[in-house]
């Protein structure tokens, strides 16, 4: 369906913001940790400023000078000039031996890391607490055509923020129920560019997942970037690698499992059963992190960490849930939903919202005639997908023909027959 178009929402916080640290005993990471970064930016740039590594570093610009004035002293920089009051500065011989030592070590440049404790921290302080009722759920899934009885199994879960399992026949919007499912959430959170873990860097903020809000806030701590809260949907490629950290061999940068980038929001295991790695490995992957709210991750060395689990996990299935679980896991997703086949109205209403959003000229009781032909050529079973698919391919024949699209009773036949598998015994023939 086409998304409507969004006035910009008013936020909350999730959690009291962190504030930046202003000096070396205020940061929260190894001070040699802050140094290699500024050892290892100058490596790679050539040529800095203050105020440029500030904002690269994402770390105030008294913390910035101090460390400055500390490797200078150490006669690692050499000033080449000022722009105003600020210095323009290189790395000295001794520096780029230095740093080039470092970028062995790491190639990461980037936003300082937070600690480990301090993620820890917002994490449990921004847990889920969304305001669920029967008008903010069916405003957050306006775009869909729902019941008024799925959505009244679908809040309490909500509310619950505990695990649900959507399950039923293939094409009823089990995947387009849980993609907007953040939409109840009307706050912002932090999520920091990186952790750091025993001097390690973990890439985390991810921005093909995490929504980016524009809202300042004073003083809050740069290297947190403020996002709506996450929803993550992996299907058929969710992998075992996908679920523990990753470390590129070249940079030594690990980058964060899918679970810990949900981390405050939700996390869609979509096409559960069907994926890459069997059902049972992912359910003993994760019963204890459902069932106790921490994961535990391990460095390429061996050092394990542990990390909050707070989000809403949703598995999407059309398979039967008691063949993919037994009742040891299925005891810890509390909420099983069943998403039924849509009926007459709801595939009509369907139909008709999709031909007003795309002004579609439209010849009286189309939809009726389309329901006609979706349950003769499906075997009698009507799908919330059909009206946009079959749409689809009627748009697709007028392209083709080059025409202007029309429903009628003979297009929506023809794209009906492209679109619908033919019989065995057709095909026999």
């Amino acid at each position: 369906m086409v998304e409507k178009s969004e006035k910009e929402p008013r936020y909350s916080f999730g959690a009291l913001l962190p504030k930046a640290p202003a000096a070396q005993e205020d940061l929260d990471i190894p001070v040699l940790l802050a140094e290699d970064l500024i050892l290892r930016t100058l490596y790679t740039k050539g040529t800095s400023s203050l105020l440029e590594l500030s904002g690269s570093l994402k770390l105030s610009l008294p913390l910035v000078h101090s460390l400055f004035q500390d490797l200078r002293q150490k006669q690692l920089f050499e000033v080449t000039g000022m722009e105003g009051n600020d210095y323009v500065f290189r790395l000295s011989g001794i520096g780029r031996d230095l740093a080039a030592k470092r970028f062995l070590i790491s190639h990461y440049a980037g936003p300082a890391p937070v600690s480990l404790e301090a993620y820890k921290r917002v994490v449990r302080g921004q847990a889920v607490n969304p305001v669920v009722n029967r008008n903010t759920l069916r405003e957050a899934l306006s775009d869909l055509v729902l019941t008024t009885r799925f959505l009244d199994d679908l809040g309490p879960a909500l509310a619950s923020q505990k695990s649900i399992f959507l399950y039923g026949p293939t094409g009823n919007g089990k995947t387009s129920v849980a993609g907007k499912l953040s939409l109840i959430y009307k706050d912002v959170v932090a999520v920091p560019y990186a952790v750091e873990v025993d001097r390690q860097v973990i890439i985390l903020y991810d921005p093909s997942v995490h929504e980016r809000v524009d809202t300042p806030q004073e003083d809050h701590d740069p290297r947190w970037v403020l996002c709506r809260r996450p929803c993550i949907v992996v299907g058929g490629e969710l992998d075992r690698n996908m679920l523990e950290l990753q470390l590129e061999e070249n940079t030594n940068i690990y980058a964060a499992p899918v679970q810990m980038r949900a981390n405050n929001g939700i996390l869609v295991i979509d096409d559960f059963g069907r994926q890459v790695i069997p059902a049972n490995f992912l359910l003993n992957r994760w019963i204890l992190p459902l069932d106790r709210r921490v994961d535990y991750l391990t460095l390429k060395y061996g050092l394990k960490f542990r990390i909050p689990f707070e989000m809403t996990m949703v598995f999407s299935t059309n398979l039967n849930p008691l063949d993919l679980a037994d009742e040891a896991f299925l005891r810890r997703i509390p909420n099983k939903i069943y998403v039924d086949p849509v009926g007459p109205r709801t595939f009509d209403t369907i139909f008709n919202r999709l031909v007003a959003e795309r002004d579609l000229p439209c010849e009286a009781d189309s939809a009726k005639h389309l329901r006609a032909l979706c349950q003769r050529l499906s075997g009698g079973e009507l799908r919330a997908c059909q009206p946009k698919d079959i749409l689809d391919v009627l748009m697709s024949i007028s392209l083709y023909e080059g025409q202007s699209p029309a429903i009628t009773p003979g297009s929506l036949e023809r794209a009906a027959g492209l679109y619908f598998a033919k019989p065995k015994e057709k095909l026999k023939q």
